[in-house]
């Protein structure tokens, strides 16, 4: 069956188009299209908990053009997921009712557990070598919330979204070019809170593996292997030390917007957020490696995400 997914999140808007098949007991997915548009949906909406008039016209720019692309590849099911901008924005039935003239399926906001789910689904069917014994820690680091996702072949054991992403915390405390000391303190504040949070229903120390997804993420992973452009292949199942991780993530914070925009691999709407992404991510692969008594002292990128998991979910 050939399906396609859309995942809208704060800061990107993203389609998938894919056939299915079966590979050892499971289902599995081969791309045919799969397309990322940067519409900054979540504009402003931390500190005003509105959709900006610009953000829509430009979310709705890009679901014009994903409509013509399934219709172009004959898509037969079709399933559409919105996250943390549209869930705190007050006039989201401007958004929902824009996207569903366009594409004619009805958008689903989802909420911060069922993100949760989906990102283990999207991202656990990527990870080879998983032992059953395993404990998966994926963690989706997106851009107004992040989802702590812990789980085993099984399925999702423990999970929780809170409200710490690149957008979010960019926007909340990183005025400065490059940011300054005490803006990343309070970033990075902001993100123990959270942790803490997290916490008191997911259990961090039993895990056995941590694995990130999304493009803060990919993108740091990309800057700590130095690539000459951005190659998923190669990003993708790559395990990186923690010190290595902490060492991609204070170089990118500390850079100035203009030094980010000159890395071959740098998306051009992620220039003014990926420092506040790195703060975030170095922050959680500390507490994760403090947590399990440094038992977990590495993280595998994975580039399958939400929106794999969105194409999966049609199938179940």
């Amino acid at each position: 069956m050939r399906v396609g997914a859309i995942d809208c999140g704060t800061n990107s808007i993203r389609l998938l188009i894919a056939d299915t098949r079966e590979e050892d007991g499971r289902t599995a997915l081969d791309d045919v299209v799969r397309e990322m548009r940067v519409v900054r949906l979540g504009q402003g909406v931390d500190a005003t908990g509105w959709l900006a008039e610009a953000a829509l016209e430009r979310t709705f720019t890009a679901a014009e053009e994903y409509a013509r692309l399934l219709k172009k590849h004959k898509v037969k099911k079709l399933r559409f997921a919105a996250t943390s901008a549209t869930r705190d924005a007050g006039n989201r039935h401007v958004f929902l009712e824009g996207i569903r003239s366009r594409l004619d399926v009805t958008p689903e906001v989802i909420s911060g557990d069922e993100e949760a789910d989906l990102s283990f689904l999207g991202a656990s069917a990527a990870v080879r070598g998983s032992s059953p014994e395993d404990r998966l820690l994926v963690v989706d680091l997106g851009g107004g919330s992040t989802e702590f996702v812990l789980g085993t072949a099984e399925g999702v054991c423990a999970e929780r979204s809170v409200d710490i992403g690149c957008v979010r915390l960019t926007e909340r405390h990183l005025g400065s070019n490059p940011p300054t000391e005490q803006q990343q303190a309070a970033v990075l504040r902001d993100v123990d809170h959270a942790v803490d949070t997290v916490l008191q229903t997911v259990p961090l120390a039993e895990t056995t593996r941590l694995v990130g997804v999304a493009g803060t993420i990919t993108t740091v992973t990309a800057h700590a292997l130095g690539l000459p452009r951005y190659d998923p292949e190669v990003i993708n199942g790559t395990e990186l030390p923690a010190e290595r991780i902490d060492r991609a993530c204070r170089e990118l914070t500390a850079m100035t917007r203009a030094e980010r925009a000159a890395l071959p691999y740098m998306h051009e709407g992620r220039v003014d957020v990926i420092g506040g992404g790195a703060l975030v991510w170095r922050r959680i692969v500390e507490r994760v490696g403090a947590a399990t008594g440094g038992r977990v002292h590495s993280a595998i990128t994975s580039e399958h995400d939400i929106l794999d998991g969105i194409a999966l979910s049609q199938l179940c």
